[in-house]
């Protein structure tokens, strides 16, 4: 989408409003009276004589929180629009990819070639692999941002030769997000600090509570999608898919990974609405009642009100299977062949800097990743209307603070992870039981690298 500093516009269906592949908008090209175009405002306020214009493109995914255009959205700050009212000689193009998948694809295919956008957004699951090709993307280092982040997010950013090649948006500390009036239906507690004690426990009592609400409820789904409760499961184990010193592939030889999709696959079968997450009916579902439960990272806040606008009983509980998860964090990376390397760079570092993110969490609900972020009364004190004025900057903080360390993600991980919710997919659809989709991803791995 291309959004100037007079005038944008909005082409976009009600029902693709969340994740449509490319936001397109237009611009006004005249200038208001007393504009000069080669005066620079900076970020900061100031004016630098004699800037040239510049066109800046950013490509993203999901929802980070930066403009009114995702998910045609109402946000309180439009920081695309901030900036450009800053800068007027930067006009920028935001392009939204359907999802994470769909960005990582389109990464790697222009990533030596050319034809990436002057800033793109990057994910932790495929962050290893991008760590592969580091040299492509510009060094981002500079005294003005270091020690601006968790010590983790930099460091997964920071290759061997200590070239900073991605500036952290976001990370994704979950919790369990609820609809009341369903789990009332099914004669569970509907109290937020009365769900987190029902929940407090391992993975084995979250599904005990998922065999309750499905017999209370006569037979509805408990939670959301298989593929999601993965990712929660996952990512709580030492050691997953790759060995940490080797970097080679033992996902079929650990125990713990082959348990975890035994004891999903057995809940699934009732517990789950066998909707594939980010589909069309896994969409529709956050409204019309088709499950009661959903793991939930505070980006995810802003998906299920987008897509829900209408109800009133969503809530969220300060809780976690088997203590604390993350799911989700971001960093904006130059590519280092694009025709406005520096410009992007002053871009990215303006829309990852504390007071941007706190703005970004406040539209979108994407938990900051820097440390002087967290002091900011639009994290700490933050509450969400839509979710029953849950204390969202509360909970995330003590969501944060359980997280445990994910496992080893080397250049593999995203690849097997992918054949493993691939399994899940076809158990979920009824294609295969468990057992022979489970034979079908140790074909897909083994053919991996």
């Amino acid at each position: 989408m291309s959004l100037t500093r007079r005038k944008k516009a909005l082409a976009l269906t009600a029902g693709a409003a969340i994740f449509a592949l490319t936001l397109a908008g237009c611009s006004d090209d005249a200038e208001a009276p007393g504009d000069d175009p080669t005066t620079e405002n900076t970020a900061d306020g100031g004016e630098t004589a004699d800037a040239e214009p510049v066109s800046l493109t950013i490509a993203t995914f999901n929802t980070p929180g930066l403009s009114d255009s995702e998910n045609d959205a109402d946000y309180q700050y439009d920081l695309i629009e901030e900036y450009m009212e800053l800068n007027p000689h930067v006009t920028i193009t935001y392009n939204r990819a359907a999802e994470s998948g769909d960005a990582r694809e389109n990464f790697f295919t222009k990533l030596g070639p050319g034809g990436l956008a002057d800033i793109e957004m990057v994910e932790v699951d495929w962050m290893p692999e991008v760590m592969q090709y580091s040299d492509l993307l510009a060094d981002l280092s500079s005294a003005d941002v270091e020690g601006r982040w968790l010590e983790y997010v930099e460091a997964a950013a920071t290759d061997a030769d200590g070239r900073l090649i991605g500036y952290g948006t976001d990370i994704g500390p979950q919790g369990v997000c609820y609809r009341e009036s369903l789990f009332e239906e099914a004669g569970l507690p509907t109290d937020p600090e009365e769900v987190a004690a029902l929940l407090d426990g391992d993975w084995a009592n979250f599904f005990s509570v998922g065999d309750d609400y499905v017999e209370g409820s006569g037979g509805k789904a408990f939670f959301d999608s298989a593929s999601g409760v993965w990712q929660g499961m996952v990512n709580q184990l030492g050691v997953a898919y790759e060995d940490e010193a080797s970097g080679e592939i033992v996902a079929l030889d650990n125990a713990d990974v082959k348990a975890a999709y035994d004891q999903l696959t057995a809940a699934s079968q009732t517990q789950s609405s066998h909707f594939g997450q980010w589909s069309e009916d896994w969409f529709a579902g956050l409204s019309n009642g088709a499950y009661a439960t959903m793991l939930c990272p505070p980006w995810m806040l802003g998906v299920i009100e987008g897509n829900a606008p209408d109800t009133t009983d969503w809530n969220l509980a300060n809780v976690y299977p088997n203590g604390g998860g993350n799911w989700g964090g971001s960093w904006l990376t130059v590519p280092a062949n694009g025709a406005n390397v520096e410009e992007a760079t002053k871009l990215a570092a303006w829309l990852t800097a504390p007071e941007q993110q706190a703005k970004a969490f406040a539209n979108a609900g994407t938990y900051p990743s820097q440390v002087d972020a967290y002091d900011l009364p639009e994290v700490s004190g933050a509450v969400n209307a839509f979710f029953n004025d849950a204390p969202i900057g509360e909970i995330f903080a003590d969501r944060a603070e359980a997280v445990v360390p994910s496992p080893f993600k080397g250049e593999f991980y995203f690849q097997v992870n992918d054949a493993i919710n691939n399994a899940l997919t076809r158990v979920e659809d009824g294609t295969d039981d468990p057992a022979a989709s489970w034979d079908k991803a140790v074909a897909d791995i083994e053919a991996i690298g």
